[in-house]
């Protein structure tokens, strides 16, 4: 068994996960035993073929190809049942190791069990800091915003866009780096595979708050994260952010909650002519049934 598993999905971004595996083998310390597992998911043929011809040749890299785009969560299941160590690193194909990541949280987990997932602290590519982790988005985050959360609730909301020098426990890390115990990931049931993109962090930190762990960023571990590489941003993705973000409370929460922030969200893309894109998808209540993930198709 490895003490790490690196699970590292490609979608048509061939150069980037080329770039994320061999920041992995330069900043990690060799008294570490490690794997990388890469699973394309479904990338368009010439951009897979491009990373099959420049894969490294080591006997701890493996490449795996999906028949379909299985999504954030499921390409990461895909790869999580090729893997057989104590802890999990799903790493985004755009993030980058800027330091020794994974030998700084092995380290900090071995010290701290109740930690079900940490992360490490994000820059862009010009070396700037950027968010690494976020609040649960529920009612109050809504309605107030995160200004009035973090002056007001410093405890359960700390600073997001504070650079860190210690430890800090929140909500839910940045889903480009997250580094879970294999048998914490396991207990709480892995990525819901329903969710194609978007909020599987905050659902699967949720879950684990309901087990009895913790998230928490350890700021000494470095990344450099090229933001919205795989997904870019658009109004098609911003729809699947909202179908994800109304399937997280439904499944997590109460009844009541669910109401009140889909009739939030309605009556706000309402006066906001730049969202009306959105009306027709709020008012149909926005489920899975609309999600991306039903648009994918089987490609061998």
């Amino acid at each position: 068994m490895n003490d790490i598993s690196v699970i590292i999905i490609n979608y048509n971004t061939a150069k980037y996960t080329l770039k994320c595996i061999q920041s992995v083998i330069d900043f990690t310390i060799e008294k570490l035993s490690y794997n990388i597992i890469v699973v394309d998911n479904n990338s368009e043929l010439d951009d897979f073929k491009h990373l099959k011809s420049n894969f490294p040749k080591a006997e701890n890299i493996s490449l795996h190809r999906s028949v379909i785009n299985a999504g954030f969560g499921g390409g990461n299941m895909f790869g999580a049942q090729f893997a057989s160590s104590k802890y999990l690193l799903f790493l985004n194909n755009d993030a980058m190791l800027q330091n020794d990541c994974l030998g700084i949280l092995h380290s900090y987990m071995e010290k701290h069990p109740k930690v079900g997932v940490s992360s490490a602290q994000n820059y862009d590519e010009h070396g700037k800091h950027v968010i690494s982790f976020d609040h649960d988005k529920g009612i109050r985050k809504l309605i107030f915003g995160r200004g009035f959360l973090e002056k007001n609730f410093q405890k359960t909301h700390p600073k997001r866009k504070k650079e860190y020098t210690e430890p800090v426990t929140v909500n839910f890390v940045n889903g480009a780096f997250m580094f879970f115990r294999s048998d914490v990931f396991a207990k709480i049931g892995g990525f819901d595979t329903n969710i194609f993109l978007y909020f599987e962090e905050m659902d699967s930190c949720f879950r684990l708050r309901q087990h009895g762990y913790t998230s928490v960023l350890v700021p000494e571990a470095k990344i450099l994260h090229y933001q919205g590489v795989s997904t870019g941003t658009n109004k098609t993705i911003s729809k699947e952010g909202f179908i994800s973000h109304l399937y997280v409370i439904k499944k997590n929460y109460s009844l009541a909650k669910y109401c009140f922030i889909k009739w939030y969200y309605r009556l706000t893309f309402i006066i906001k002519p730049k969202k009306w894109f959105m009306l027709g998808l709020a008012w149909r209540g926005a489920t899975l049934s609309e999600s991306l993930k039903q648009k994918q198709e089987v490609r061998f």
